[in-house]
């Protein structure tokens, strides 16, 4: 704006304006995408079904209880107990924070068999169109693929889109751990990919969680693909609101809280989740060290300072990427703040070098990579800045240095 452009209404209204011609051509130019909801409520027919359950003639917990009682409800029972009960509820214990990380991952495995003969059935639906038969089919195969015994489900919902969480490393025996948390678009379909890879949230944690291994081997890691909450669909109204990321930030709250141990988590927030994790922010338990984000159209605060956090908050651009061109400004509902990675933000800036645009910061061998990855090991010492080094480092080789002693 000119120096004459004094009256605030005025503002505000080429602010409105703003928004809506980015988001416009935004959708127009293929960001937005179509998504189809379903019909059913599994997860909540099998939460309904354990509230009027039992085991051994006792009642069950209530689903909603903390993760500590909820741990030492598990821990009271027999393996064989706890294995009946991720078979009977699975998508209910699947999806439990305070359940052991092995049995959810078990009862998740039962859940994907019911859901992959649900779709097996819905491909020869003749109710159905034929691109609903063919989205059938695509479900039908990712469900398949997340049953691989390799594989480690943390969270499952197949409802409408559905939502996911998946690990990588030992969770239960981690020093560090570290959350990727992607931005729109993200469920079960493009939960990963097999073309840009590096795009999806598995492939993202992948990467980190390959990074993180090269940047300090004998620091024992695991890395979460948080992909259980739902995005917006593309770059439309939801993702312009934080209706979403408010919803998100209380799921997300809860994973952290109900993760084993005390290590320090990390969480890495890509595009609209760095939304989400400014907003979970102020309820976020100490244990969470790191809030970093990458391509973030805000944080829906004016200053790093202002996210109510004890957890060292950074933040990286690469060059290339379109999120620069979104007006950064919260008028209405409408916009999320503050550029994260201004100096008026207060957040310590990182370098993004060759980072391939706005999907593309989780690329192997991309310095956007390298600095998560030495977050997530916790080697503060090594990160690369963008500009201001003394900004970005101050204070940390001290703390860096105790919590690697």
């Amino acid at each position: 704006m000119t120096s004459f452009d004094t009256s605030p209404q005025l503002n505000v209204w080429r602010a409105l304006l703003a928004l809506a011609v980015v988001f416009v051509m935004l959708a127009t130019t293929g960001w937005t995408a179509l998504r189809h909801h379903r019909g059913s409520a599994p997860l909540q027919a099998s939460i309904s079904a354990w509230e009027r359950g039992s085991i051994a003639g006792h009642e069950l917990p209530a689903v909603n209880s903390s993760p500590t009682r909820l741990a030492r409800f598990f821990a009271s029972l027999t393996d064989a107990q706890r294995t009946s009960l991720a078979d009977r509820y699975s998508l209910a214990v699947g999806n439990m924070n305070g359940a052991p990380v092995e049995l959810r991952y078990r009862a998740n495995r039962f859940a994907l068999d019911d859901a992959r003969e649900v779709e097996r059935k819905r491909m020869h639906d003749k109710r159905l169109t034929p691109d609903g038969q063919r989205e059938a089919g695509r479900r039908m195969h990712r469900f398949e693929d997340m049953m691989r015994p390799q594989r480690h489900i943390l969270a499952f919902d197949p409802d409408g889109s559905g939502r996911a969480a998946e690990v990588f490393g030992d969770l239960t025996k981690a020093e560090r751990i570290s959350v990727v948390v992607p931005g729109v678009d993200t469920d079960l379909l493009t939960f990963q990919r097999t073309n840009r890879k590096y795009t999806a949230p598995v492939g993202m944690a992948e990467s980190l969680y390959a990074a993180e291994r090269e940047a300090d081997s004998t620091t024992r890691t695991a890395v979460i693909a948080w992909a259980d909450y739902t995005a917006p669909n593309g770059l439309g109204i939801d993702s312009a609101t934080a209706m979403r990321a408010q919803s998100g930030a209380v799921r997300l709250n809860a994973l952290v809280r109900g993760l084993p141990g005390g290590s320090p988590v990390s969480l890495f927030c890509h595009s609209y989740g760095s939304v989400l994790c400014g907003l979970a922010a102020p309820a976020l338990p100490e244990r969470v060290a790191d809030i970093a984000v990458a391509g973030s159209p805000g944080m829906r605060v004016a200053k790093a300072s202002q996210l109510g956090t004890s957890a060292r908050v950074w933040a990286m651009r690469d060059a290339d990427d379109w999120v620069q061109d979104v007006p950064y400004l919260e008028v209405g509902g409408l916009g999320h703040g503050e550029d994260p990675v201004s100096s008026a933000f207060g957040a310590r800036v990182l370098s993004a070098w060759d980072a391939k645009g706005h999907a593309g910061y989780f690329e192997p061998g991309t310095e956007s990579v390298a600095n998560f990855a030495e977050i997530g090991v916790g080697a503060y010492h090594a990160v690369r800045c963008a500009h201001d080094a003394e900004a970005c480092r101050a204070g940390l080789s001290d703390t860096a240095s105790a919590e690697r002693a």
